[in-house]
């Protein structure tokens, strides 16, 4: 097969019912407008039958090629490995659960072809999320609009077309904890939107819990702010300059009036609450710290155990 022109990037967790019916879903949509394409499928440590599956496509198709990581190094990295392989002149990271509809990669690939180096795929329509799901990712895409230093697009997830010099930038970035969409949103470039209705997963269950989104949204926000650093510096100012001050008035009031009796009720507030904000602001500092940590260590970011097709 000659120089691809698009690189389908896939990380799979679990999703041997699901890849099948994904490759078979994209070759009807590709086919009609390009014959230079390639699936990098990055199997993310699953531990059912999702890398057989892979194997037997990868000799019926010579368009498969899988990647295959030594254990579950989640999304993130998974789309990285998917990136670092990729051969084609642009790139389009896409779930196989079909909650990034295939149909929608055609008219990326015209916007691409009219120009656009990222094309953002933005979800307009999310019912078929839980309400919980749906409200969280609401408040924590205002939250990082608001603090982060780069804009992140709203309800844009990991699912766009890139071009390969965009590509090319990304993999200059070095850094271990990674958050995708703040990567995808920090190199710039021309970006155009196309909108889309966000449907059910088609088989299997997502392997993203509350915890994980949760750790996310973390990464997320550690990754491309340092408001929260600043935010205790102020917060331990103003406490500090509160205490002098109440500090100064009960020294002037025993000079002239005496003092009272001593209240446990109020040493335990003020221990208790001075407590929780030293503890508080040392978790912030720990955030931060531990991403130092990983970085300076200098670990793979991830371990392929085993390549099928290239």
């Amino acid at each position: 097969m000659s120089k691809p022109e698009l690189s389908l990037v896939v990380p799979v967790y679990n999703e041997e019912e699901t890849v099948g019916l994904f490759v078979s879903t994209i070759e009807k949509l590709l086919k009609p407008i390009t014959s230079c394409y390639e699936y990098i499928f990055v199997n993310d440590g699953s531990r059912d039958g999702t890398f057989a599956v892979l194997k037997e496509l990868c000799k019926e198709n010579d368009r498969i090629k899988i990647i295959d990581l030594s254990r579950n190094f989640g999304k993130e990295l998974a789309i990285t490995a998917g990136l670092d392989y990729a051969s084609g002149d642009a790139a389009i990271p896409i779930d196989c659960d079909f909650q990034d509809p295939p149909e929608l990669i055609v008219e990326m690939y015209h916007k691409w072809k009219e120009g656009a180096d990222v094309v953002l795929a933005r979800r307009i329509d999310r019912t078929s999320d839980s309400v919980i799901k749906r409200l969280t990712s609401s408040f924590f895409y205002k939250l990082i609009d608001k603090i982060a230093d780069i804009e992140i697009p709203n309800n844009v997830g990991d699912f766009r077309l890139i071009d390969r010099k965009v590509i090319d930038v990304i993999k200059q970035y070095p850094e271990r904890a990674r958050f995708m969409k703040g990567i995808f949103a920090s190199v710039g470039f021309k970006q155009v939107t196309v909108d889309y209705t966000r449907p059910k997963r088609s088989a299997g269950v997502t392997s993203l819990g509350y915890l994980r989104l949760y750790k996310l949204a973390i990464e997320g926000i550690v990754s491309f702010t340092s408001i929260p650093l600043k935010l205790w510096s102020y917060v331990g100012a103003s406490v500090s300059i509160f205490s002098f001050i109440y500090g100064g008035y009960l020294i002037v009031r025993t000079l002239f009036w005496g003092g009272d009796v001593p209240g446990y009720a109020s040493i335990m507030v003020v221990l208790l609450f001075m407590s929780g904000l030293i503890l508080l602001s040392l978790g912030v500092i720990g955030e931060y710290l531990s991403r130092i940590f990983i970085e300076v260590k200098q670990r793979p970011s991830y371990i392929v155990m085993e390549k099928v097709g290239f």
